[in-house]
């Protein structure tokens, strides 16, 4: 015997602090690659995202967004190219800069990008999403060197403040920068209003 579904009892449905999620474009093939091929002033920046308790969030999705090199904030088209013919992903052409790279956090929490040193600021922006936030967090990603130390806005945070703004060379040209979203040494996020 067949039960009309406009009869059924409603079951409740899953909770959800935030979605739904949809896949596309979230990330993309090529994603970490935003410095063009082998180009000489490459540098990697990696480090985890992890919660209040101190874990590791193996399902976060770290956003960067700078400047080239000769400090243009135009960026160029490219990050997100189909093919023309199949509709399909096309990828990134290789040698462009774009200055937009999304990265997925892997099953250990960890992210990791390859870009080139930004020109007339002294840091990369970085966007946060992750589960259980309600809106994603603004934070940078300050590189060492003189004009950060010349940076207001970290002249005006305490000194264990602004230590989780830092990103601390690992070797020459990788970087390491963990995101702490709550709990000790929490990163500091900034609010655009």
């Amino acid at each position: 015997m067949s039960r009309d579904p406009l009869t059924l009892p409603l079951l409740p449905t899953p909770s959800q602090t935030v979605g739904p999620f949809y896949g596309y474009a979230l990330p993309f093939p090529g994603g970490p690659d935003i410095a063009p091929a082998g180009h000489p002033d490459t540098l990697a920046v990696h480090g985890y995202v992890y919660d209040g308790a101190g874990a590791p969030i193996p399902d976060a999705i770290v956003e960067i967004w700078q400047p080239g090199p000769d400090g243009d904030r135009s960026g160029a088209p490219g990050s997100l190219r189909r093919d023309p013919v199949t509709g399909g992903y096309a990828g990134r052409d290789g040698v462009t800069f774009t200055g937009f790279g999304r990265i997925a956090t892997d099953a250990d929490g960890h992210w990791a990008v390859r870009t080139l040193p930004p020109g007339g600021v002294p840091y990369l922006s970085v966007c946060v999403f992750a589960r259980g936030l309600l809106h994603h967090l603004y934070t940078r990603i300050y590189l060492p060197g003189p004009a950060t130390d010349a940076d207001p806005l970290l002249a005006g945070l305490a000194p264990e403040r602004r230590a989780t703004l830092l990103a601390t060379e690992d070797r020459p040209g990788v970087h390491r920068f963990d995101i702490r979203l709550q709990g000790d040494g929490e990163t500091v996020f900034l609010d655009f209003r």
